[in-house]
């Protein structure tokens, strides 16, 4: 943790130094018959995939472009994206998930040395970039905005966040329905345990602490815009609903319902647990899993009965519910402003070209003939290839796509019934009104950078602590306290609060 906070600093002070530096050229690569090549770095969430296959080959012939991708994994993504930032060694397009990454003291430095080309007078009012516009997920234009200006282009995804999934048929078996609060949700996992003593209760894809929740806080006001006395808007982390959620994942840990090595899981690892049959409940996954995790559990467990669903939106406090709704885009592509300024507006291009319904279908399904097949109803049917080609997740990551409300509960391989039957549960379980984005999605303070690294590392810890019962509550509380009186705390909070009106009001 201590050389995680060393390394903030760091950075912070490399951007700095190397302001100058980022705004200079680079040589541009000769593009051969039109086609433009594109460096990027993009995060990765399954193996890398192989780019020489007739998907990624068709692909980049129908963009006009060659791309050399590094594939970075999700877990690592933000240690690397400090290192490229602290090196100055920036890919002509770099992704960063501003939910992540917004308020990351390295990159929200880099974004205000030079680091990156401002594209708000690029876009001017959209009229040479009208894909971008019509197509961009609702509002995102403004929701993805630093510190004022559009630096990133925004990569679409369904605003809706998920919430844990669970099995559905191990509930049901000890005679419970489905957990409609966070009561009910641990109460019925310790119920599943006493059963089955082998098994964990909750395996998370991410850091609940550190990183998301997987929609909990939720329940307990900790997605929700918290003012201090001061009508400063505090971090969420050091929130009121937070600390609940804290206490809650205490309780959690004190039943046995969480791994004893929930805080070193690796998201591989998280997975491999839920889809062999190992955990109860899962964390910080997609809907759009819940047909192939199924699949996966009645392969592996022989268990032909297992079934998987992803729970209603439980309520925990009076009037809160589990879940969160983001602003429609996860990623934001970054032009480095080394690349030229002609460069930049082919890079641009390819953007504008690429974020329509027929790219995103392409993104999703592959070709026709080759990775779907339209069955006797018209329905398309995915073939074993499409799996091989495309993978999960990947095609996605290196456009800025199309939105789709469903992009989170469609699998491509389930069968088109099921997948009408998953977007009709949703539609009836009022996820879209329950659920609130969080504000800290949008909202950004040039005097957090130097305020959070102080603490960053010390809090994590101690919110480990707090859950694994080493500290109690009230000295949680108190450590929390501490850091929200901080002056230079409260100043960045009042510059939150700015932001948050400028966006909102």
């Amino acid at each position: 943790m201590k050389k995680c906070k060393v390394l903030a600093v760091a950075v912070v002070l490399c951007m700095l130094m190397a302001s100058a530096v980022w705004a200079g050229g680079t040589k541009e690569t000769a593009a051969a018959d039109g086609v433009t090549p594109i460096q990027m770095t993009v995060r990765l969430f399954e193996q890398p995939p192989d780019m020489s296959n007739i998907y990624w080959k068709t692909f980049q012939e129908k963009a006009g472009v060659k791309l050399d991708v590094t594939w970075i994994p999700d877990g690592d993504y933000n240690t690397k994206l400090n290192l490229i930032l602290s090196s100055n060694d920036i890919p002509e397009v770099l992704i960063a998930n501003l939910s992540n990454n917004l308020n990351n003291p390295g990159f929200l430095a880099a974004v205000q040395y030079g680091a990156f080309w401002d594209l708000t007078p690029v876009l001017g009012d959209f009229s040479k970039y009208p894909n971008l516009k019509k197509n961009s997920a609702p509002n995102s234009w403004v929701t993805s905005r630093v510190l004022g200006k559009n630096y990133g282009i925004p990569r679409t995804t369904s605003q809706w966040q998920g919430v844990p999934m669970v099995r559905k048929d191990l509930f049901e078996e000890v005679g419970l329905p489905l957990p409609t609060t966070t009561k009910e949700f641990l109460d019925g996992i310790e119920a599943v345990l006493k059963k089955h003593p082998d098994m964990i209760g909750i395996a998370s894809k991410q850091d609940f602490i550190l990183n998301s929740s997987g929609g909990l806080t939720g329940g307990f006001g900790g997605e929700d815009a918290y003012f201090d006395n001061d009508g400063g808007l505090v971090y969420p982390k050091l929130n009121p609903g937070f600390t609940k959620f804290i206490a809650y994942m205490r309780d959690a840990y004190a039943r046995g319902l969480l791994s004893r090595e929930f805080s070193a899981m690796k998201p591989t690892q998280a997975t491999d647990y839920f889809q062999t049959g190992m955990a109860v409940a899962f964390l910080n996954e997609s809907a759009r899993w819940v047909y192939p995790f199924q699949v996966a559990l009645r392969e592996k467990t022989g268990n032909q009965k297992a079934e998987v669903m992803f729970v209603p939106p439980m309520e925990g406090d009076k009037g809160k519910y589990v879940g969160g709704l983001g602003t429609g885009f996860n990623d934001s592509f970054f032009i480095s402003k080394k690349v030229p300024e002609a460069k930049m507006l082919k890079i641009m291009d390819y953007f504008e070209r690429t974020s329509t319904p027929e790219f995103y279908e392409l993104t999703t399904y592959g070709i026709e003939g080759v990775h779907w097949n339209k069955d006797a109803n018209g329905y398309r049917v995915v073939t074993p290839q499409r799996e091989k080609d495309l993978g999960s997740t990947s095609p996605w990551q290196v456009l800025p796509g199309s939105y789709y409300a469903y992009q989170k509960i469609d699998s491509t391989a389930a069968p088109e019934a099921f997948n009408e039957s998953m977007r009709k549960t949703f539609d009836q379980s009022s996820y879209a009104t329950r659920n609130v984005i969080n504000p800290f999605s949008v909202v950004t303070s040039a005097k957090w950078v130097q305020a959070w690294p102080k603490y960053q590392s010390n809090w994590a810890a101690k919110a480990t602590q707090a859950v694994t019962g080493q500290i109690s509550m009230a000295e949680y509380q108190a450590y929390v306290d501490t850091i929200n009186k901080d002056p230079d705390v409260k100043a960045a909070y009042q510059e939150f609060a700015a932001n948050y009106h400028q966006v909102y009001d």
